[in-house]
């Protein structure tokens, strides 16, 4: 109810009471006139009518003053509360009919005063408009003994009550503030880890792949640098248009747009066929087919996503399957496009490997990554098949593997597409 000090309702005057305070001014100028009035008409050419005048015009100074002195309770405020008080109950004590100002004031001293000291002055205020009063009647008047009070208990309440549901109101406000602080936060937490989790799968189904393959081509050159020279010379020019391929995939990727394959207008059938030929070697020969043709054309995204997923598995294939011959297969249907990567790999049994997410099937090929024996600390490996689930689920659509030891690899990500006539 009360922060730093003030009274009941400093919150309340600072935040959404501009409009009550505009009626208390509007009220207490029209008590102070009608009361002058009063005075003037029923005690013209009295010796007192000077010093109600002068005293009149002061405090309606001083309440006009108010609003230069600053919202916050300060040491300047409380001299000014005094002296408005101090003018009144001259007033008063001159004019008792002055007594009806009084209701304003209960309000400045709510706002101004902590409680105890708020109701002390309203006791006051009370006290002396009744005692003002009385002596006017020169009688005890129960009129004259219980209004006043019964006034003021009603100002008080009536405040009160609006200081508790300004401040029920703030309490919301703050609340759906914090929520939606909190809300932003969760979201740029999400979008953090979405963009991190979209970078994970860039780098490796293109520059770690492409890297990969670098290494083992200029591994092979090192091997035949004395007795095939040709041989190895065929190594470093492919290492070096794999190279050139992923410094353009690596610009592309910096400025988030497609796959260099999907670049300059081709589509993802002929980036397929130029991934087949790119990833075809003396170890591995890829092939690419293409079944039927789009209703209508793939969209950007699906066609990344299947480039993509192209990418990763293969690039698992040629790591870990000990394959020699591998194969794409594109198949267009009326509501969904499938792709399709084989291999005559070892294969494995997925029956065998953990459910949640089998390490030794994360790979596009569905062969064991990440095992013992790679080269490669546990751990190190592991994001192909996760990568590949992700961008498939990303699509609407399904992955299924089929493997089995000795038989090789069959990998299908199925991804609806809208039909031509919807």
């Amino acid at each position: 109810m009360v922060r730093n000090g003030g009274g009941y309702g400093e919150d309340t005057s600072e935040q959404g009471d501009g409009w009550l305070r505009i009626l208390l001014y509007v009220a207490f100028l029209l008590l102070l006139g009608s009361a002058l009035t009063r005075f003037l008409i029923r005690h013209t050419g009295e010796n007192l009518a000077p010093w109600v005048i002068a005293l009149s015009a002061t405090l309606a100074v001083l309440y006009v003053v108010e609003p230069l002195l600053g919202p916050s309770p300060t040491k300047r405020r409380y001299v000014w509360l005094g002296a408005v008080v101090a003018v009144w109950m001259a007033l008063v004590w001159l004019a008792p009919s002055f007594g009806w100002c009084a209701v304003p004031l209960f309000f400045i001293g709510l706002r101004t005063l902590r409680p105890p000291a708020a109701i002390a002055l309203i006791a006051l205020i009370t006290a002396a408009s009744v005692t003002a009063h009385l002596r006017l009647a020169g009688r005890l008047d129960v009129d004259v003994f219980l209004a006043p009070p019964a006034i003021a208990a009603i100002a008080v309440a009536v405040f009160v009550q609006m200081d508790r549901q300004a401040r029920r109101q703030r309490e919301l406000i703050d609340d759906l503030i914090r929520t939606r602080r909190e809300l932003a936060a969760i979201e740029r937490r999400e979008g953090t880890l979405a963009e991190r989790q979209r970078l994970s799968m860039e780098i490796h189904d293109t520059l770690a792949q492409g890297l990969s393959s670098q290494q083992m081509l200029l591994q092979a050159a090192d091997r035949v640098w004395d007795t095939d020279p040709a041989t190895a010379r065929t190594h470093v020019r492919t290492a070096t248009a794999i190279a050139e391929h992923n410094l353009a995939e690596a610009r592309r990727f910096v400025h988030d747009l497609a796959p260099a394959d999907l670049a300059d207008g081709n589509g993802l059938d002929q980036a397929l066929l130029k991934l087949a030929r790119r990833e075809t070697s003396h170890r591995l020969t890829v092939h690419c087919h293409i079944d039927g043709t789009p209703i209508a054309p793939l969209p950007e995204r699906v066609q990344s996503a299947l480039l993509r997923i192209a990418q990763g598995a293969l690039a698992n294939v040629r790591e870990h399957s000990g394959a020699t011959t591998a194969a794409l297969t594109l198949t267009y249907l009326d509501d969904q496009v499938v792709l399709d990567v084989a291999d005559d790999g070892h294969g494995f049994d997925p029956a065998a490997e953990p459910a949640a997410e089998p390490a030794a099937a994360r790979d596009g090929g569905g062969e064991r990554e990440g095992r013992a024996g790679d080269g490669e600390p546990a751990g190190s490996r592991g994001h192909g098949l996760p990568a590949i689930r992700t961008r498939t689920r990303q699509l609407g659509g399904t992955l299924t593997i089929e493997s089995l030891p000795g038989e090789g690899t069959v990998l299908s990500a199925a991804i609806p597409v809208r039909p031509a006539t919807a």
